[in-house]
């Protein structure tokens, strides 16, 4: 989404989201030279919520600070991005598996639900809405596992992911995870651990073997 004024509220982690979704969508693209006291009059904000943000999202890897020199946003390097996802993945696993045994018959319902919206906006061609509407089908997992090392962990990594997901997302790998979120509900509604974490691995290997045959944008 562009960059726009956030409230007077909690200053410093509002401006880390926005920065942060400008970075992962491609409105501030690999390589660009980030200004504070920029960004902060894009903000609407003072230039020390700003600073803040930005040494967390270099913390996060997404930007990189050289003294004397500037803060840019970090180059796709693909091996960064392999090393997130392979994290990511084990942390999916992770949630699976203390998770699928323990899913309510509602649990199933959102998940089936969230899956339905990704299927139709990747009929529609709607990434935004795709790549929320998996949060959702994957989160559910995420707050019956209750982990919350797992979810800062898949929060720290994702976005790393979903600079260079947003960049080779296709439509036919989407109606392949459509048809793999199917059988990793089924297995939560069976209670089938094996499977959910088996599934869960399916689908981020899948994502990693794209990742092998996507070049490296490292200038």
């Amino acid at each position: 989404m562009p960059i726009q004024p956030v409230p007077r509220v909690l200053l410093r982690d509002q401006a880390v989201t926005v920065i942060r979704s400008a970075i992962v969508t491609g409105e501030l693209a690999p390589g660009a030279v980030l200004k504070d006291s920029e960004l902060a009059g894009r903000l609407g904000l003072s230039v020390a919520p700003v600073r803040t943000a930005l040494a967390r999202l270099a913390d996060e890897g997404l930007v990189e600070s050289k003294p004397q020199s500037h803060t840019r946003v970090t180059p796709l390097v693909l091996q960064q991005v392999r090393d997130a996802a392979v994290v990511v993945r084990a942390m999916h696993e992770l949630a699976a598996g203390e998770a699928a045994a323990a899913v309510t018959p509602d649990d199933v319902g959102a998940m089936r639900a969230a899956n339905g919206r990704f299927a139709a906006a990747v009929a529609a061609g709607d990434l935004d809405a795709a790549l929320t509407a998996d949060d959702e089908l994957h989160g559910v997992l995420l707050d019956r596992c209750g982990n919350g090392a797992v979810r800062a962990t898949i929060d720290r990594f994702t976005p790393a992911v979903r600079r260079l997901e947003r960049q080779r997302f296709a439509a036919a790998h989407g109606r392949e995870s459509v048809v793999a979120h199917e059988r990793l509900i089924t297995a939560c509604a069976d209670g089938d651990v094996a499977a959910a974490v088996a599934t869960t691995t399916e689908i981020w290997t899948a994502l990693l073997s794209e990742l092998e045959e996507t070049p490296d944008d490292r200038p």
